[in-house]
C-alpha cells in the first residue's frame, strides 16, 4: 500500500492546529437550532474535513482511509459523547446502515456480469445492431452501458470494465489509434463513453455508489429517503432526453473523420461467435437481473426492502452457483466500500447532527439573501447548482466533492426557500453531470484518457459544453418533470 507521508504530516499538523485553536467564534452556551457553534460541531468539523483532505490529496487508499478515521473518531471523541463505549458505538453506527449493505451486495452482483460474460456479450449485441455508423456505435456503447447499469454500482467498472475495451477495439478495427489517426474514430468514442457514463449513472440509484452516498445525506436534511422507484421516475425524463441528444452533441465538439463504420458489426458479430451460445450462468443472471428490477420498482407496495431484494438476488446466485463464495470474497471493492463508505457517512452525519452544516448554510444563505431578494427559487437553485458542478474542478473524487459540499448546498437552498426534495434531486442529478469536466474528476478518466485518443484541451472543452446543455437540459424538462410528478 502506498502512503504519501508527507502530505499525510502536513494535514495532520494543519487539523492539529485548527482543531486545538479554534478560528470560529465558539458559543459557549450553545443551543440547539441557534445560529452560532458549539465546539462540539467545530472539532466534527475540522476532523471531517482534515479526512477530507486525506482523500483528496489521495495520501492512501480510500477504505484505509476510512477504517483510520473510525479509529480516530472514536479515541478522539470530538462530539464529546459521555464514554468511550458510546464513542466506539457512534463511530461504527453506520456498518449497519441499509443503504451502505445494498451497494456492497450490488458490487457482489456486479461480478456476475464479467464472471459469465454478459456484460461483454450485451455490449455486443448492441454494435452487431447499430454499430453502422459512428453515432451509431455511440448508440450501442451507450444502451450496452444502460442495461447492466441497475445492477453494477460502479460506473467505473462498468465503463472502464465492459464499454472501453469494445470502444477501443472498434477504433483499432479502422485503424484510429492514439499514435495514428485518433480523430478517425477514437477520439469520438473516448469522448462519448465517459459522459454517457455520467448519464447512465444518473438514472439508477443502484448505477453508482455516489447516488446511495447522496439518499443518506439528503435523507438526513430533508427527513425523507428517497426509493429506488421515486429515483427512476424523478431522473428518467431529462436523463432520457440527455442520452439521446448526446451522441450528436459529442458528434459536434469531437468530430470524427469516419462516416460509415460498416466493419463494427462485423467485428460484434466474430466476437459473439468466439463467445459461444449464450450460457445457463447468463441465462439465470439474466433472470435474477429481471426478478430484481421488478421487487425495487415494486418493492415499496410489497413490502420488500431494497436491500433485503438485493440479498435475495445474490442468495440465488450463490444457489444457482453462478457465483462462488469465494467469488464473494475476492470481491474486494465491495468491503472497501463497505469501509470508507460506513466512516463518511458517519462523519458527514456528526457534522450535520451537531449544528455545523445548519451554521455554514446560514452563513452563506445570509450573504446571498440581500443579493437573490426577489428572485424565484428555481433561479436561486439554478445557480446555486452551476455553482455545486463547478466547483468539481478542485475536487479529484467524485465521493470527496459530494461529501464535503452536498449537504452545505442542500441546506443553503432549503434556507433560501427551495422546495427541499427539488433541491436533493437536482443536486443529486448533479453529482454525475460534473464527473466529465476533466481527466480526474472521476475514477473512470484516468482509464479513458490514459488511452491516448483524447487531447487535454478536447476532453475539457467536450466536458464543459456537454456539463452546459446537461444543465438546461435538467434545469428545463427536469424541474418541469418534477413538479408533474408532484415532488414541488
Amino acid at each position: 500500500m502506498n502512503i504519501k507521508y508527507t502530505r499525510l504530516f502536513i494535514i495532520l499538523i494543519i487539523a492539529s492546529i485548527l482543531y486545538l485553536f479554534p478560528v470560529l467564534t465558539i458559543d459557549a452556551n450553545y443551543v440547539k437550532g441557534s445560529n452560532t457553534l458549539s465546539i462540539q460541531a467545530y472539532h466534527t468539523a475540522v476532523f471531517f474535513i482534515s479526512v477530507i483532505a486525506c482523500i483528496i490529496a489521495g495520501v492512501m487508499p480510500i477504505g484505509a482511509i476510512g477504517l483510520i478515521s473510525i479509529a480516530l473518531f472514536a479515541l478522539i471523541n470530538p462530539t464529546n459523547v459521555a464514554s468511550s463505549k458510546e464513542s466506539i458505538k457512534l463511530a461504527l453506527s453506520n456498518i449497519n446502515n441499509s443503504t451502505i449493505w445494498l451497494i456492497v451486495v450490488a458490487y457482489l452482483i456486479a461480478r456476475g456480469f464479467l464472471k459469465t460474460g454478459l456484460g461483454k456479450r450485451i455490449a455486443l449485441y448492441m454494435i452487431k445492431i447499430f454499430g453502422k455508423s459512428p453515432i451509431g456505435l455511440a448508440y450501442g456503447l451507450m444502451f450496452s452501458d444502460l442495461i447492466i447499469a441497475p445492477g453494477t454500482p460502479s460506473n467505473t467498472a462498468r465503463c472502464g470494465g465492459i464499454v472501453y475495451p469494445i470502444a477501443n477495439s472498434l477504433a483499432r478495427q479502422y485503424e484510429s489509434t492514439p499514435e495514428n489517426n485518433p480523430k478517425k474514430l477514437g477520439t469520438y468514442l473516448m469522448s462519448f463513453i465517459g459522459n454517457s457514463n455520467d448519464l447512465t449513472a444518473n438514472l439508477f440509484v443502484t448505477a453508482s455508489s455516489i447516488n446511495l452516498v447522496v439518499i443518506g445525506l439528503a435523507a438526513g436534511i430533508t427527513g425523507h429517503h428517497i426509493s429506488w422507484l421515486e429515483w427512476f421516475k424523478a431522473a428518467s425524463v431529462p436523463t432520457i432526453i440527455g442520452l439521446i441528444l448526446l451522441p450528436f452533441v459529442v458528434y459536434v465538439l469531437a468530430k470524427p473523420e469516419l462516416k460509415k463504420t460498416p466493419l463494427a458489426s462485423q467485428y460484434a458479430k466474430e466476437e459473439l461467435i468466439k463467445l459461444g451460445k449464450i450460457t445457463k450462468d447468463e441465462l439465470i443472471l439474466c433472470a435474477t437481473m429481471i426478478f430484481l428490477l421488478i421487487l425495487w420498482i415494486f418493492g415499496k407496495s410489497l413490502g420488500v426492502d431494497a436491500t433485503t431484494t438485493a440479498l435475495l438476488g445474490l442468495s440465488i446466485l450463490l444457489l444457482t452457483k453462478v457465483l462462488s463464495w469465494d467469488d464473494v470474497k475476492k470481491e474486494s471493492s465491495a468491503y472497501d466500500t463497505l469501509i470508507w463508505f460506513a466512516a463518511l457517512l458517519m462523519l458527514a452525519a456528526q457534522v450535520k447532527n451537531t449544528g455545523f452544516v445548519d451554521y455554514l448554510g446560514f452563513c452563506i444563505s445570509s450573504v446571498l439573501k440581500e443579493s437573490l431578494t426577489g428572485v424565484h427559487w428555481s433561479v436561486i437553485l439554478i445557480i446555486l447548482n452551476a455553482i455545486f458542478i463547478y466547483i468539481h474542478y478542485f475536487f479529484a473524487s467524485g465521493n470527496a466533492k459530494v461529501l464535503a459540499t452536498y449537504s452545505v448546498f442542500l441546506t443553503v437552498a432549503i434556507s433560501l426557500n427551495v422546495p427541499p426534495l427539488a433541491a436533493a434531486f437536482m443536486f443529486a442529478f448533479s453529482c454525475h453531470l460534473s464527473c466529465s469536466l476533466t481527466q480526474y474528476t472521476h475514477a473512470k478518466a484516468p482509464i479513458l484518457y490514459g488511452s491516448g485518443y483524447v487531447p487535454t484541451a478536447t476532453w475539457w472543452k467536450v466536458g464543459f459544453f456537454v456539463s452546459l446543455i446537461n444543465q438546461i437540459i435538467f434545469a428545463s424538462a427536469g424541474l418541469l418533470w418534477l413538479k408533474f410528478l408532484g415532488i414541488y
